[in-house]
């Protein structure tokens, strides 16, 4: 686990590096380890490479390279071969179990992974890499990642090692590049505890919005890394941390010692998961048979007919939101009632929900099992005068300019301010900075 600051490498500081001497002197110690181990291949995750919202890339050219002329040291230059068996030897494993990564052709070197190979090539001068980009799919499927790039090596008897580059906080500092976050510290100090003590199941556990807030670049780099070591106890080594220029620089190294059984800890995530995600709530249980039945056979259920009155017989506005591994994965609805009865509105509104979300793509069977459902039942919007009057946690807002309205549920994770709630509600309309706009806020009841 190492950063990729430009800056710790001598010709870009031209003697600023010093400040993090530090971080340099664990480098040189991890580039030394690196060595001593005579892998035949390093493989990198790197924030910098491709990156996809739904894909992960694997570095498909013969060949690669790169220089840091973008920070003004073009002299310093890499060119690197990549192993593309154990590459191809990825893409097979993942076609067969469906999972969402490839090789890509790009002749191109990132200095996420430039950085680290600037360390590692003055004891190593030479190996074959390959470089494999994140992706903003959730956690699990990075580490998932992972366990099929662990699979590919042993299927090979390839000797490997990983290195998983990423920064921590951008917000550790006011002088720093990107200011100061409260979430900041915390992220470094939290992820400098799970790393150090090789507790790499805590990594599925950061909230998504906490790393947003966090401004760190490198969890699902780390996330990746420890997939390669699903079932295996590592010794894990604390070499530093530093936060001078206002960015974490964190460094650790994770050697396997003993084998266990494969896939042990992520087939009990995914029971968990799954038992997580049941529910005895009618509402829930109602959206739930809907888009399991609608995925399915491609059937839209009719009313049950033993539902309660509730369902049965009052109107209301409802969402209906997808959740897959703590991710988004669709949400529509109606904030006043379209339908005769509550029931309706949950069944039309989920099968939307499942297919029609236009930041997503369809729900596939593949998935059913992992969804989590929530139902949100609204109050009428009442007009009101003030945005004093709102309250993110317990009232949603409606925010309307023209025949633009934008609309944002109560309680959502990450939006903690009025005038967060606000802003998200009016990008949604595309309600712009100087337009004019009136206010209306609701209720909700949720069913989990």
């Amino acid at each position: 686990m190492v950063p990729h600051p430009p800056l710790i490498i001598p010709e870009v500081g031209k003697g600023s590096e010093h400040q993090v001497d530090k971080t340099i002197l664990s480098y040189q110690e991890i580039a030394k380890e690196i060595a001593a181990l005579k892998p035949e291949t390093i493989i990198i995750s790197s924030p910098h490479a491709e990156y996809y919202s739904d894909y992960f890339y694997i570095s498909g050219s013969n060949r690669v390279s790169g220089n840091f002329s973008s920070f003004g040291a073009s002299r310093v230059t890499f060119a690197e071969e990549i192993d593309i068996e154990l590459a191809k030897e990825i893409e097979r494993i993942a076609k067969k179990e469906d999972f969402p990564c490839g090789c890509i052709e790009d002749e191109t070197l990132d200095h996420g992974t430039m950085v680290p190979l600037y360390f590692i090539r003055k004891e190593l001068p030479k190996c074959k890499i390959i470089i494999v980009g994140l992706s903003t799919l959730p956690l699990i499927d990075n580490y998932h990642f992972g366990m099929i790039i662990k699979e590919a090596v042993n299927k090979l008897n390839k000797k490997v090692v990983f290195v998983s580059s990423g920064d921590l906080s951008h917000k550790l500092q006011e002088y720093g590049p990107y200011g100061f976050s409260k979430e900041g510290p915390i992220y470094d100090e939290r992820i400098i505890d799970t790393m150090s003590k090789a507790k790499f199941n805590e990594l599925l556990e950061y909230e998504e919005y906490f790393l947003e807030k966090a401004a760190e670049c490198g969890h699902r780099s780390f996330t990746i890394m420890a997939g390669t070591l699903d079932g295996l106890d590592v010794n894990s080594k604390f070499l530093s941390h530093e936060d001078i220029t206002g960015v974490g620089y964190g460094i650790c190294s994770f050697i396997p010692k003993e084998k266990n059984k494969e896939r042990e800890f992520f087939n009990k995530y995914i029971k968990k998961i799954i038992a997580n995600n049941q529910s005895k709530d009618e509402y829930v249980n109602l959206a739930k048979k809907t888009i399991n039945t609608f995925i399915k056979d491609n059937k839209k259920i009719d009313v049950p007919k033993e539902l309660s009155k509730e369902l049965l017989n009052n109107k209301a506005g409802v969402f209906v939101s997808i959740h897959k591994f703590g991710q988004l994965r669709g949400c529509i609805g109606t904030f006043l009632p379209t339908t005769s009865s509550i029931a309706e509105e949950i069944i039309n509104n989920a099968i939307s929900a499942s297919i029609n979300d236009p930041r997503f793509p369809a729900i596939t069977e593949n998935e059913l099992d992992y969804l989590n459902i929530n139902v949100d039942v609204l109050s009428l919007p009442t007009h009101i005068s003030s945005k004093d009057e709102l309250d993110p946690k317990k009232y949603g807002v409606i925010v309307t300019s023209g025949n633009k309205k934008g609309l944002l549920l109560p309680d959502i994770d990450g939006v903690d301010t009025i005038e967060e709630q606000i802003n998200i509600a009016k990008n949604k309309a595309g309600i712009y900075k100087d337009e004019k706009y009136e206010l209306e806020k609701f209720e909700v009841i949720r069913h989990e």
